[in-house]
């Protein structure tokens, strides 16, 4: 976004005069990165909230660039517009300023800096400590994503115990739940505080996913890190992987070919569909309609197979590589995805038509997971959480990238934000992106797809955005003194949206926490780097 007057740039700089300086080496330029003094951090993040800004992510680097140093970053999001805040932090005091006075994301956010890096977040009376992602039984001093952290090195147990919210009063009780579900879904446990069936209160543990991914990508090449990017969430490869991409060419100066971007475009709109069809069938499930659940399901895997033979692969992993894709659509694959997408259309329209006429769902599934506009603006909801509770937030649309800049996405904004808004949310985003698959056949440009990718500069840095399936992703490279791997920051959409599901869940009874849990459906694997 070019600088204006209101710019946040200039909102910054403006306030904070020679104490900001614009950070070189970064890119885009039109994603400013601006350091700021140490004590100013939390200045910056009441700055940025009375701006209209949203937290979007906050993470810790270790770096070894100018001498050793740690550093925090904060991305900041307005609409379209992104900007990064960095302050440098010494060695010998790794503390820095809470951003959760005014920022209700940087509690976890700020939790997991302090986990892995061993930056501790001042300034909050209420700021949570307790380890997140990294778990209690892990040494208090072993900080994974420090450099002098070594990943091979198994890691020794202690005695620990996690402190768990607690809910207290006559009739309170207390409902465990997981970590290990009898579903195949990934584990994270569950805590509710209830009173007969009411929950009063819902605390998530999550973490038993936790992979070290990002401590993995130091580990890499820049080609390598796509595959990698590609498994951080498996059911988001395409939009995981794209996001890492697009900021590596961009660091990198690689221009890919219009056919590669339009193709692209079409992978990530059949992994929208695909997900959103079996989340569709789900929540119907969970509320005793399973007739719905079966035959989403069966559309689901029509689109899965199709997948498979149209570009080798039924998720589409590994499709998406830096300076391009990897497996081309032939000749006629147009004509077999319009075949497909005309089949789709017809069944689906019938399926939604059921949907909305059964007096069973409509009880079930209105009015319950209240997520109000209020909450979801405050808690930094994205995608179609964000969507179905007023928020107007969508990647392609605000922050678009070729071909999304000439066939653009219609956005679905809901008010009712309950569980039947996010389910018909996904409703519409199917609708649209069956036409924009049409749209980008009817224009996909003949030529290339896949170029070389050009050097990574030394002691650069580059974020992109993208626009998964559910959400918002976001990744931040950074190059070091080699012009290799320093840093992979990655938000994914799950690592806001699972705080949103504990406001969701208060004054519903416990039988409705599955419809609930579901209509949100956050990734376990994302959030648990």
């Amino acid at each position: 976004m070019s600088a204006t007057v209101n710019s946040l740039r200039d909102i910054i700089l403006s306030h904070f005069g020679s104490s900001a300086v614009l950070c070189s080496g970064t890119y885009p330029p039109c994603i400013p990165q601006i350091l700021v003094p140490r004590e100013q951090f939390e200045d910056v993040g009441w700055l940025m909230k009375d701006a209209g800004a949203r937290l979007a992510a906050e993470w810790g680097v270790d770096e070894t660039l100018l001498g050793r140093q740690f550093a925090v970053l904060a991305c900041f999001a307005r609409e379209g517009e992104y900007i990064l805040l960095r302050c440098n932090i010494p060695l010998e005091d790794p503390t820095f300023p809470s951003l959760s006075k005014k920022h209700t994301p940087a509690f976890r956010f700020e939790r997991q800096i302090m986990s892995l890096m061993g930056l501790t977040p001042t300034g909050h009376s209420h700021s949570d400590l307790r380890p997140w992602i990294k778990h209690e039984d892990w040494p208090a001093d072993a900080w994974p994503l420090r450099k002098s952290f070594d990943a091979a090195q198994r890691m020794p147990r202690v005695a620990g115990e996690y402190r768990w919210v607690r809910a207290e009063g006559e009739g309170v009780y207390e409902i465990p739940v997981g970590p290990v579900h009898a579903g195949i879904i990934e584990p994270g446990h569950f805590r509710f505080q209830a009173m007969g069936e009411d929950i009063l209160n819902l605390e998530e543990r999550l973490g038993y996913t936790h992979k070290g991914i990002e401590k993995r990508f130091e580990q890499l090449s820049w080609v390598e890190g796509a595959r990698l990017a590609g498994r951080v969430s498996g059911d988001s490869t395409v939009a995981h992987a794209l996001t890492y991409c697009r900021a590596l060419e961009t660091l990198s100066g690689t221009n890919i070919a219009p056919r590669a971007a339009w193709l692209r475009a079409i992978m990530l709109e059949r992994e929208r569909i695909a997900n959103h069809l079996g989340d569709i069938g789900a929540i119907a499930n969970d509320v005793g309609f399973a007739f719905f659940q079966f035959q989403f399901m069966r559309l689901k895997e029509h689109l899965l197979r199709g997948n498979q033979q149209l570009f080798g692969h039924r998720y589409l992993m590994d499709r998406v590589v830096p300076g391009g894709i990897s497996a081309d659509l032939q000749a006629d694959g147009a004509a077999a995805i319009e075949l497909e997408l005309a089949n789709l259309q017809t069944e689906f329209e019938h399926l939604v038509t059921i949907y909305d006429l059964n007096a069973s769902l409509d009880d079930r599934l209105r009015s319950t997971g209240l997520l109000t506009a209020e909450t979801a603006r405050e808690l930094g909801t994205v995608g179609y959480v964000a969507r179905a509770s007023g928020q107007g937030l969508d990647c392609r649309i605000q922050a678009p990238f070729s071909p999304y800049d000439q066939i653009q996405p219609r956005m679905v904004v809901l008010n009712s934000c309950d569980v039947h808004a996010r389910a018909w949310v996904r409703i519409e985003e199917i609708r649209d992106s069956i036409r924009l698959l049409r749209g980008l056949l009817a224009t996909l440009p003949h030529g290339e797809i896949l170029i070389p990718l050009a050097d990574v500069p030394p002691d650069s840095s580059s974020l992109a955005a993208v626009e998964g399936w559910r959400g918002e992703i976001v990744y931040w490279l950074q190059s070091g003194l080699q012009g290799e791997i320093n840093r992979c920051a990655i938000r994914d959409p799950s690592s806001v949206n699972w705080l949103a599901l504990e406001q969701a869940v208060h004054n519903n009874i416990v039988p409705d926490f599955p419809v609930c849990n579901k209509s949100f459906n956050q990734s376990y694997s994302g959030n648990d780097l």
